[in-house]
């Protein structure tokens, strides 16, 4: 089993989130303080403008830009919502449960926002979206609160079970228990990690959130508009409700009543796992302690470096994103230039699965892989893509290889794309190049190819001073790293007439 680690960066205005698999990183969040709008927060909101043409309307939630309301996003019970919404807002009506409400009929799925929706009126509306770019969110008025093992539905009967969970039986299971439990007027959606439970742990999560819809009712009287009267759980809460298993072995975070909050939260959720809470005290900044500085920079760029000298080109377009794979100067112990091209593609759709889920890249992704000629080869790398992304918890599709060898992805932006810069100012000339520690791992990738061949006796490599200082500083440096891993020492020769990115690799055959 993976092991699993969520490391918490905090300061005075973020929160930093970073999720590792093996040490690896798979997922980088940030929480500013004070954030209004996150996907999952409800507000009581006001409808401005209806346009028929777009058969949606405007809706103000306190954002700048008004937010969109589609007409499919109502939900089928948009009627009862409102006037469930005008009953309780007088104050007189108290019943949250909805076990007496008279519910309204459906509205038609091909019908008109117009006959829905009035300018003025109020609604209750969800963030499905958030704000990106010029954008307003993203809304809906089919409310739903998820809790740890499934989803609380208002003004629905519905139960269905995530289409993650294969097993028929163990689905049938799962539908036949929440409806034993699912309370009048309220629909059910079972999440993956519902599968195994027993009936009490569904029932005590169901309770949990039908509190939290009690508590967002009471909020509603006497309220003006717009105002939130039900926030998302903070970030590091949602994360652990969506991710936590058995394979999390470590939570640290460098911020000590951060730390109780979690723990609190996971003595709701996974009493077991409270003691792998941690409190970072090292002089060693945190992100620097488990390496996440570092991959962060050599992760981010539009260059992906993979093992032995493949790479990525990320590209990003209005439209969509291009990702173009590179089997570089990797060696070829394949035994012909079709398996080299699969182990190349394998290891390139591990690393674009990570890439998407990393960035949060959204809309359409197309991937250029290594032309592969058999078709037995195009479905394993199919399937194995689909495999490295059943991971990923973001909505998403993905199309079988074309004649030209791209693979097509749909994935779902609820979040804008996370853009950090990775390069830094140089010191040769006017501009910018990449960080050292982005070249290094280029220069890592090519001394694979050089330590792999046994003809080469010696290897020197030659670089600007700045990084053969950089390379050989200290007792435990880099170099030395490289002996004790790869059992071959590497002379490094500073050149003057080197540029701060050029460098070169010698080998001598005795």
């Amino acid at each position: 089993m993976k092991r699993t680690e969520l490391i918490i960066r905090t300061n005075s205005s973020d929160i930093d989130f970073a999720l590792l698999k093996d040490g690896k990183l798979i997922e980088l969040n940030n929480e500013t303080t004070g954030n209004k709008f996150s996907v999952g927060d409800i507000f009581l909101a006001k409808i401005g403008k209806v346009l028929t043409g777009l058969n949606a309307a405007f809706v103000n939630v306190g954002y700048p830009k008004d937010g969109f309301l589609h007409y499919h996003d109502l939900g089928a019970q948009v009627n009862s919502l409102t006037t469930f919404l005008k009953k309780v807002s007088t104050g007189k009506y108290k019943e949250f449960t909805l076990k007496n409400f008279q519910f309204q009929g459906d509205i038609h799925k091909d019908g008109s926002i117009n006959e829905v929706l009035k300018t003025g009126q109020n609604l209750l509306v969800q963030i499905v979206k958030e704000p990106i770019s010029t954008k307003g969110p993203r809304l809906s008025s089919e409310l739903s609160i998820a809790g740890r093992f499934l989803v609380l539905v208002p003004f629905s009967n519905r139960v269905s079970v995530s289409q993650k969970i294969e097993d028929p039986k163990e689905k049938e299971r799962l539908k036949r228990l929440a409806k034993s439990i699912r309370p009048k007027g309220f629909g059910v959606i079972l999440r993956t990690v519902a599968e195994g439970k027993k009936v009490a742990e569904l029932d005590k999560d169901l309770q949990n959130s039908l509190e939290r819809w009690k508590t967002t009712c009471k909020r509603i009287a006497n309220t003006n508009t717009p105002t939130k009267i039900l926030s998302e759980l903070n970030r590091a809460s949602s994360i652990l409700r969506d991710v936590m298993n058995e394979s999390f072995t470590n939570i640290v975070t460098n911020d000590a009543s951060l730390q109780e909050e979690i723990k609190e939260y996971l003595q709701e959720i996974y009493p077991e796992k409270e003691k792998i809470v941690k409190l970072h005290t090292s002089e060693v900044p945190i992100f620097e302690k488990y390496g996440i500085e570092r991959q962060i920079k050599t992760s981010f760029g539009k260059t992906v470096s993979m093992s032995r000298g493949a790479y990525l080109v990320i590209e990003h377009t209005e439209a969509l994103h291009v990702i173009d794979v590179n089997s570089g100067n990797r060696s070829n112990k394949a035994g012909s230039q079709e398996d080299t091209a699969l182990e190349v593609n394998l290891i390139a759709a591990s690393e674009v699965a990570r890439q998407l889920q990393l960035r949060d890249m959204g809309g359409i992704i197309v991937v250029d892989f290594i032309d592969l000629h058999s078709a037995e080869n195009r479905n394993k790398l199919y399937q194995h893509l689909k495999e490295e992304m059943s991971f990923d918890r973001t909505k998403h599709k993905i199309l079988p290889p074309s004649k030209f060898g791209l693979i097509q992805i749909t994935r779902q932006r609820v979040r804008p794309e996370l853009s950090i810069k990775t390069t830094e100012t140089n010191p040769n000339k006017n501009g910018e190049v990449e960080a050292p520690i982005v070249l290094l791992d280029k220069i890592e990738a090519d001394l694979e190819k050089f330590v792999l061949n046994k003809k080469n006796k010696k290897t020197s490599l030659h670089v600007h001073p700045f990084i053969a200082a950089y390379l050989t500083k200290g007792v435990s440096s880099i170099r030395f790293k490289w002996y004790l891993k790869h059992k071959k020492w590497i002379t490094i020769i500073p050149r003057d007439a080197y540029t701060y990115l050029h460098y070169r690799f010698k080998a001598t055959k005795s």
